[in-house]
């Protein structure tokens, strides 16, 4: 690693944060890959024109983030966590969304049958709604964390597959679900401190928010759901008119 005394120029934010982000970029662009041993604090500190504490300040900082991981005596090592997640794109079609949740694997973190009122500015169903909050893994890490609704009439169908599986497919698969219109929106957000923790991401990390409704040909919602993924796990893609 060739020195950089200018690397860290002066600025409002604080050195170590500036120099975590340095780290944090090399990390993902696979210059540092899982597993590799990081170069020593002071071999960073000259690298970056900083002072050693600085360095120890933002090496402390990714490994609590779970990108580095300290052994007393052995160094420092880039984790598996370190290593990019699945992407895909944001779905167009009903088709693309099932397919983007087929190899996920969802855990339910809380659970209520007793009828809900949709957390809309409309209404709902007379019956009410199921409540599932759930977490999707892929390959062992966090995907996305849902809340989501499913009207009583339609989860009765097959209350265990939907308990089991992404509600998604259930719904995309089952002869007797009739989809009539599909929305969804997305925004840019940040992690609160619980969202990271499920996530396995920092706090304040970048984060895809995308508000999902299903409805009936009648116009009745079926199905609503907030997603949160991971900024890392989506990326948008426009095909843009000459």
């Amino acid at each position: 690693m060739s020195a950089h005394p200018k690397a860290i120029p002066d600025s409002p934010i604080p050195r170590y944060v500036v120099l975590a982000d340095q780290l944090r970029k090399r990390i993902g662009g696979g210059e540092w890959p899982a597993g590799q041993a990081l170069p020593s604090l002071q071999q960073l500190a000259d690298a970056f024109g900083v002072a050693r504490l600085t360095a120890r300040q933002a090496v402390q900082l990714l490994v609590g983030e779970g990108l580095l991981t300290s052994h007393r005596g052995q160094g420092t090592y880039v984790t598996e966590a370190a290593l990019p997640i699945r992407t895909a794109p944001l779905a167009s079609s009903l088709q693309e969304l099932g397919d983007t949740y087929r190899d996920l694997q969802p855990t339910i973190l809380a659970m209520d049958e007793d009828p809900r009122p949709l957390p809309l500015d409309e209404p709902g169903m007379d019956e009410g709604y199921v409540y599932m909050r759930r977490l999707h893994m892929h390959e062992g890490r966090p995907y996305c964390l849902i809340s989501l609704y499913i009207a009583r009439s339609v989860y009765a169908l097959c209350p265990l597959r939907f308990r089991e599986r992404a509600v998604v497919l259930v719904l995309l698969e089952h002869p007797e679900v009739d989809i009539a219109q599909a929305h969804q929106t997305l925004t840019i957000g940040t992690a609160s401190a619980e969202t990271a923790s499920f996530l396995r991401i920092a706090r304040d990390s970048p984060t895809a928010e995308v508000r999902r409704v299903f409805r009936r040909p009648d116009g009745q919602v079926i199905y609503y759901a907030e997603v949160t993924y991971r900024g890392d796990a989506i990326r948008l893609e426009i095909d843009l008119k000459p």
